[in-house]
C-alpha cells in the first residue's frame, strides 16, 4: 500500500497511476544525469481499494455516477458533489493510516525535520497517458504539513477522482469510471514560493514545430500559471543547436507577472496570493543559464520516454526553481497528447474570408489552436454564479471569463469558442481546449469589459499566435490537403514569411527555405519604436515618449540590447522553422514616412516628396545620420548566426542603387562585425532597381546571389508610383518590359554562375507569372504560404510538359 517513490517505474502505472510511475522512472534512470526530483512516497491504487470497500462505498458510488445525465451540468454537479461528500465523510482503515503517518515521518526526518512541508498530488491509472493527458482532473494540495493536514489531503485527493471535471473529461473520452483507480504522491515541497516555478513544452504547443522547447513561468508556486490566473513569461529554445552546445534561446516575452503564490502562514492557509513587487514583474523569472538547463533537461526526459515507447514522444513538464538553494527541480513529467497524435501529412487551413469591409478586431490575445468558432457571447464570471439559475450556458454559445480551470470543462466542450482575460498558452485551460477542439483565445486582458451579453463575434486563431475576435458571423473556408498528394517540382520553392510568429506554423510545407524574411515586420510589430528613438530618447525632453519606451523595453538592459534581442529573436525564430534550409533576411527597408511613424520616429525622419524614391535600403545604412541604427541590424544578425548557431540565414541590401553604394555598405557591416564570407556569410542583392540589371554583371563580381524584388522593379521600369491608386490599372509585373529585365538578369547570374530567385508578390498572385520564371531558368521562387498550393500546381504543369516536349532517346 505505501512504496517509496524512487521504486516504482513506467510499468506500474496499474498500481500506482500515471504521474507516479513516471515520477519515479526519472528517479531511476534521469537523476544519474543531473535532474533533480523531489523525493517522496506513493499511496498505491490497492490502499485506495481498500479505503473504497472497508467503506461500502462502491455500490453508492455507482449508482450516483449512473443516475447522470451528461448534457445536463446541474445533474453532473449533483451527483459529483454526493460521491466527494461519501468520500469526504468516510474514516481510513487504522492500519492504512498509520502506514500513511510513518512513511510520512521517515520522509521528514530525511529531509532534516520532524515533519516536513509536502505536496499530495493525486495520480490515476487512466492520466497523462500518451492519448489522454487528463491534466488537471483530480486535485493537488501544496504546503501540507503534519500527520492531521496528511491525512485530509490524502482523503480531498481520492474524493477528486470524481471531480465534476474528471466525470465530463472520461465520458467525454470514453473511459469507464470504475476502471479509474487512484494513487497518491506525498512529495517534498520545493520552496518555489521564494523563486519561481512553471510549465515547459518540449514542442511549439499552437503548431506541433518539434524543433523548440517552450518555458512558461512566473514568481512562486508553479499554480498560478498552470490554472492560468497569470500571464507567464514565456521562453522558446531551439532543440537542435542547444544540443550542439549553443545558448539558442530563440525569443524571451515578459508576461503579467502581477501576483503570486506562496505558503500560507497557519495550517487553515495552506496557500496565499500576494502581490509581486512592481520591480520584479518587469523582470524575467529565469536567467539565461536557467533557462538552458531547464531546456536541456526537458530534451533529456524527451528523448528517454521517446527511446522508451519507440517512437518520438513529447512531453508537457512541470519545474520549480528553490528560492533558497537556486537549484531547479523537475516536479511532474507527463506525455504531450494533443500533437503527438496528429497525422503530421494532413494540412488543416482555416482562413477568414477577406470580403469583411476591412473590418478590424474588436479584442485581441493569445491564439490557442488555429480554428475559427463563432456565436452569442455569454459572459460568466464563476461556475457559480448562473449554473442551476434561469441563466444556463447554450450550447454554441462563446464563453467569455476571466480565466478558466479544469473545473470548467462541462462548460467549454459544450462552447463554440472560449475568451479569457488571463492565462497563458500552457495553462490547464490552454491544454484543455486543445483537447476538446474547442478554439479559445486567453490573456486578452479585458474581454469581460468590451464584449457583451448576446453580442454575436467571430473567433480566429487562423493568423498564428495572435487570436482575433470581430463583431458579427464572418464567413471562413477550411482546406485539408494531404502533403503526400502534393506533386513534387524540380524548381526549389522557398517562402515569403512575414511574421516570426508564422514561421513555426509553416515549417511542415514542403518548400526548401526562406527566400524574404522581412525586418520591418519585425520592428514594426515587435520593438514598434524607431531605433534612433531607443537610443537617444533621454536626451529629447519627451516625457511621455521616455515613458513609453521605458515601458516596452522592460526587462531588457535599455534601448539598443531591446532593438538587438527582440530582432534576433524574430529572425532567429524563423531561421530555426526551417534550419538547416536557407533563410535570406532583408536588412530594414522602411520608407521614410513609415520610419516617421515608429515610436519617436519624428524627431529623426525628414519630411520627403516621394519616400519611395528617397532615404531608403542602402543609402541609411551608410549614412552618419543613421549608421548607429543599422549597426544594431548587424549586431542582431552576427548574434543569430554565431551565439544562436543558425549560420542558415543570409542577409539581403534592398535597394542598392550603384555598386559604389555596395561597397559603401560593406564597410559599414565591417565596422559592426559582419564581413562577407566570413563564417559562411552569404550577402544577397535586391535586383530591383534597373540600374541592378544594367551593371548585372558588375554586382555579380561582388555578392552571393541576386533576389528580384518585382514589386519595386515593375513601378521603376514603368515609370509610376506604386502606392498611388491614379495608375494602378497600368502597373502588372508581367508587362513585357519587365520580363525582358527579368530575362537579362537570370543570364546574367547563369554566366556568373550565382544564384538568381524571385521574391516578389507577382508569382504568389499570377500562376502564369510562376511559369515563365520557371522557364526562364530562375533557380528559386518565394512566394507566400497561402498560394503555395496553386504555385506547386502551375510549376509541376509547366515542368511536366517541358519534359514532354524533350526528344526522346533509344
Amino acid at each position: 500500500m505505501i512504496l517509496d517513490l524512487n521504486s516504482v517505474g513506467i510499468n506500474d502505472i496499474p498500481s500506482v497511476g500515471g504521474k507516479n510511475a513516471s515520477l519515479g522512472e526519472m528517479m531511476q534512470h534521469l537523476s544519474g544525469l543531473g535532474i533533480c526530483i523531489p523525493g517522496g512516497f506513493v499511496i498505491t491504487v490497492e490502499a485506495y481499494t481498500q479505503f473504497i470497500v472497508q467503506n461500502q462505498l462502491d455500490k453508492k458510488i455507482r449508482d450516483l455516477i449512473n443516475d447522470i445525465d451528461h448534457d445536463n451540468v446541474e445533474s453532473l454537479r449533483r451527483a459529483g458533489l454526493s460521491v466527494r461528500q461519501l468520500i469526504r465523510n468516510s474514516p481510513f482503515p487504522k492500519e492504512l493510516s498509520v502506514k500513511i503517518i510513518d512513511a510520512y515521518y521517515t520522509l521528514s526526518q530525511s529531509y532534516g525535520q520532524e515533519t516536513t512541508d509536502v505536496a499530495v498530488r493525486s495520480s490515476a491509472t487512466a492520466e497523462d497517458l500518451p492519448n489522454a493527458s487528463f491534466a488537471g482532473q483530480q486535485e493537488t494540495y501544496l504546503n501540507v504539513r503534519g500527520p492531521a493536514a496528511l491525512m485530509d489531503a490524502v482523503r480531498n485527493c481520492f474524493a477528486s477522482l470524481f471531480t465534476d471535471r474528471a466525470i465530463s473529461y472520461r465520458s467525454t473520452f470514453g473511459f469507464d469510471h470504475f476502471k479509474v483507480g487512484l494513487s497518491v504522491c506525498i512529495q517534498k515541497m520545493i520552496r518555489s514560493d521564494l523563486g519561481s516555478a512553471g510549465v515547459a513544452f518540449s514542442l511549439d504547443t499552437e503548431s506541433g514545430f518539434k524543433n523548440v522547447v517552450v518555458i512558461n513561468g512566473s514568481y512562486g508556486l508553479g499554480e498560478m500559471v498552470v490554472q492560468g490566473s497569470v500571464s507567464p513569461d514565456e521562453f522558446i529554445v531551439f532543440k537542435p543547436k542547444l544540443k550542439e552546445g549553443f545558448p539558442s534561446i530563440l525569443e524571451k516575452k515578459i508576461g503579467v507577472k502581477d501576483q503570486m503564490m506562496v505558503y500560507g502562514d497557519n495550517p487553515d492557509e495552506r496557500v496565499k496570493t500576494i502581490p509581486v513587487d512592481k520591480s520584479k514583474q518587469n523582470q524575467f523569472c529565469l536567467n539565461d543559464a536557467q533557462i538552458l538547463q531547464l531546456a536541456e533537461w526537458v530534451c533529456i526526459i524527451e528523448g528517454y520516454y521517446s527511446n522508451l515507447r519507440g517512437h518520438w514522444c513529447p512531453m508537457d513538464v512541470e519545474w520549480a526553481i528553490d528560492g533558497l538553494s537556486g537549484k531547479l527541480f523537475i516536479v511532474q513529467a507527463r506525455p504531450e497528447t494533443i500533437h503527438s497524435r496528429k497525422d503530421a501529412a494532413l494540412l488543416v487551413d482555416y482562413k477568414l474570408s477577406e470580403d469583411f469591409d476591412g473590418q478590424q478586431p474588436i479584442l485581441k490575445g493569445i491564439a490557442v489552436g488555429n480554428k475559427i468558432g463563432y456565436g452569442p457571447v455569454h459572459i460568466m464570471y464563476s461556475l457559480d454564479k448562473r449554473i442551476g439559475e434561469h441563466f444556463e450556458f447554450r450550447k454554441g454559445s462563446v464563453l467569455v471569463t476571466d480565466m478558466t480551470d479544469p473545473d470548467w470543462e462541462p462548460i467549454m466542450k459544450m462552447a463554440s469558442a472560449i475568451i479569457t482575460n488571463k492565462g497563458g498558452r500552457t495553462c490547464h485551460a490552454a491544454i484543455i481546449a486543445r483537447e476538446l477542439g474547442v478554439p479559445a483565445i486567453v490573456g486578452c486582458g479585458n474581454a469581460t469589459e468590451i464584449l457583451t451579453d448576446n453580442l454575436e463575434v467571430t473567433v480566429s486563431c487562423a493568423s498564428g499566435e495572435e487570436g482575433e475576435v470581430y463583431k458579427g458571423k464572418l464567413a471562413y473556408s477550411l482546406v485539408e490537403t494531404n502533403i503526400k498528394d502534393i506533386p513534387q517540382v524540380d524548381t526549389t520553392i522557398l517562402f515569403n514569411v512575414a511574421s516570426p510568429s508564422q514561421a513555426f506554423h509553416i515549417a511542415h510545407l514542403p518548400g526548401k527555405g526562406v527566400g524574404l524574411a522581412r525586418e520591418e515586420f519585425i520592428i514594426n510589430n515587435y520593438i514598434q519604436a524607431h531605433p534612433l528613438a531607443l537610443m537617444h530618447h533621454a536626451s529629447l525632453n519627451d516625457a511621455e515618449l521616455t515613458a513609453r519606451i521605458q515601458q516596452l523595453t522592460k526587462g531588457f538592459d535599455g534601448g539598443e540590447h531591446f532593438f538587438i534581442e527582440k530582432l534576433s529573436y524574430g529572425i532567429g525564430k524563423i531561421a530555426a522553422a526551417f534550419h538547416p534550409s536557407p533563410v535570406i533576411v532583408r536588412f530594414s527597408d522602411f520608407k521614410t514616412n513609415e520610419y516617421y511613424n515608429l515610436l519617436g520616429g519624428k524627431y529623426f525622419e525628414p519630411k520627403e516628396e516621394n519616400p519611395m524614391l528617397g532615404w531608403r535600403g542602402a543609402s541609411r545604412y551608410y549614412s552618419e545620420t543613421y549608421k548607429k541604427a543599422f549597426g544594431l541590424e548587424c549586431h542582431a544578425i552576427k548574434k543569430v548566426r554565431e551565439q544562436m548557431g543558425l549560420d542558415n540565414v543570409i542577409v539581403m541590401i534592398p535597394f542598392c542603387r550603384t555598386v559604389e553604394e555596395l561597397f559603401a555598405v560593406y564597410k559599414v557591416m565591417e565596422e559592426y562585425g559582419l564581413k562577407r564570407g566570413e563564417n559562411g556569410l552569404q550577402v544577397y542583392l535586391m535586383a530591383e532597381i534597373p540600374s541592378n540589371i544594367i551593371l548585372a554583371d558588375e554586382f555579380a563580381k561582388h555578392i552571393d546571389g541576386f533576389s528580384i524584388g518585382s514589386n519595386d522593379l515593375t513601378q521603376l521600369v514603368l515609370g509610376l508610383d506604386r502606392d498611388s491608386s491614379l495608375v494602378a490599372s497600368i502597373y502588372n509585373e508581367r508587362n513585357n518590359a519587365v520580363k525582358e529585365m527579368i530575362i537579362r538578369l537570370i543570364q546574367a547570374a547563369k554566366k556568373a554562375k550565382i544564384k538568381v530567385g524571385i521574391c516578389g508578390q507577382g508569382p504568389s498572385d499570377f500562376p502564369d507569372f510562376a511559369q515563365f520564371l520557371v522557364e526562364q531558368g530562375i533557380d528559386t521562387l518565394s512566394i507566400t504560404p497561402d498560394s503555395f498550393l496553386k504555385t506547386n500546381a502551375a510549376i509541376h504543369k509547366i515542368e511536366t510538359e517541358s519534359r514532354k516536349k524533350r526528344p526522346q532517346h533509344t
